[in-house]
């Protein structure tokens, strides 16, 4: 049994994932800004906390839960994602602002204040998407999204670096398009080929296995451009 958190956890990937890992035994920390969806199923092994992720106070409630309950953190998910899809031209310094508090910060900020409760065989996996990857396709519309998806890129690669001799992984999927409620409103009538149950079975396996085989890489999972 493992000491799980994950972001995001509302809808798509991030509820799926936590259903996932509760139903197999491992306890789940979930951080959204809604707990509505998780609370009505109610399962034992998830902990749900409302949190707005770009707000430093509010993740101090998560660490405070796992300073309190668990001690320690087996692995991190750093799911959760805003995206804004506008002309360049027409995003504002808040648009920025905005995206690369959830996207960027939010996602250096919790794992920092965690790493103090990871141990050797701990696993960070970021997810980030293939319009962060050097010379993928890119899509008119997403220069913040995309830019900071490239930037979490980097700093995991850092990270694995700085903390590989405490033997803890840092990993990044970098995915392609998954039909969830953020890609619907960013790109309506977009059909992707893989549902977010799909892409959730893939990141469970990776993220109880990923670190035996890798650590600060960024693995592209996806079958299609995007």
């Amino acid at each position: 049994m493992k000491n799980i958190v994950i972001t995001g956890t509302s809808r798509g990937i991030g509820f799926e994932l936590a259903q996932q890992f509760a139903n197999q035994g491992h306890q789940v920390l979930a951080l959204s800004r809604s707990t509505q969806p998780l609370a009505k199923i109610s399962h034992s092994n998830i902990t749900t906390i409302a949190v707005d992720l770009s707000e430093e106070k509010d993740i101090k409630k998560a660490l405070d839960f796992v300073a309190t309950e668990w001690k320690k953190v087996d692995i991190l998910i750093n799911n959760a994602g805003k995206l804004v899809n506008k002309p360049f031209e027409k995003l504002t310094k808040q648009d920025f602002e905005a995206v690369y508090k959830v996207n960027v910060f939010a996602v250096a900020e919790l794992t920092k204040n965690l790493l103090p409760f990871m141990q050797k065989g701990s696993h960070v996996v970021t997810v980030s998407s293939m319009g962060g990857i050097q010379g993928s396709m890119k899509f008119p519309g997403l220069a913040a999204y995309s830019s900071a998806k490239g930037a979490v890129i980097t700093l995991s690669e850092l990270l694995a670096e700085e903390y590989k001799e405490q033997h803890i992984a840092f990993n990044v999927l970098a995915l392609g398009a998954v039909q969830t409620e953020m890609l619907e409103e960013a790109f309506p009538g977009y059909v992707a080929p893989l549902s977010a149950k799909e892409m959730a079975n893939y990141i469970f396996d990776f993220a109880l296995t990923g670190n035996k085989y890798y650590n600060g890489k960024v693995l592209q999972v996806s079958s299609s451009t995007p």
